[in-house]
């Protein structure tokens, strides 16, 4: 998709079975670290914590695609963003933020108000789509991640209000 292109119709809808092979396929497009398809059908089928949601666009040529994911736990009054990408082909056009903004809503409507995620600290970009919703840095995690041993930013949410998060749709 060219930037010329106009921005495509999403759809944000929960995650089916018949869609984590193409969620597994965005998670090994998108990180260094992907979770095994067997974590999403577990977080499907086995955890009644679990959150998850895809975001789906219209095709020019006809049927619909699955270009983002993410997987939320919610306890009580909290939630957790445990995974959240975009098909890097389909990034820069809101739909991050559409599917972030549709989620947390959700997590709203289920109570949450505070929410939590941890980023790469090499992560401008997701840091940047974070902070915009009032999400802010309050820890460090040293070495969090296998592969490069790189720091992850605990990010909070501290008070999550629907009226605030309704603005990015």
């Amino acid at each position: 998709m060219t930037s010329s292109s106009p921005a495509p119709r999403v759809t944000i809808r929960e995650m089916t079975q018949s869609d984590v092979p193409r969620v597994y396929e965005i998670d090994v497009a998108s990180f260094s670290l992907p979770w095994p398809q067997r974590s999403y059908q577990f977080e499907l089928e086995q955890n009644p914590a679990s959150r998850l949601y895809v975001a789906e666009i219209e095709r020019e040529e006809g049927g619909r695609l699955v270009v983002g994911m993410t997987v939320m736990w919610i306890i009580m009054d909290e939630a957790h963003i445990g995974t959240f990408a975009v098909d890097p082909a389909f990034r820069r056009q809101g739909i991050g933020r559409r599917l972030l903004a549709e989620s947390l809503l959700q997590a709203y409507n289920c109570g949450v108000r505070r929410c939590y995620l941890e980023v790469r600290r090499s992560n401008r970009a997701a840091q940047a789509l974070y902070s915009s919703f009032g999400f802010q840095q309050t820890s460090i995690r040293p070495h969090y991640y296998r592969d490069n041993n790189e720091d992850a930013l605990l990010m909070t949410l501290d008070s999550l209000r629907a009226e605030e998060v309704q603005s990015f749709l």
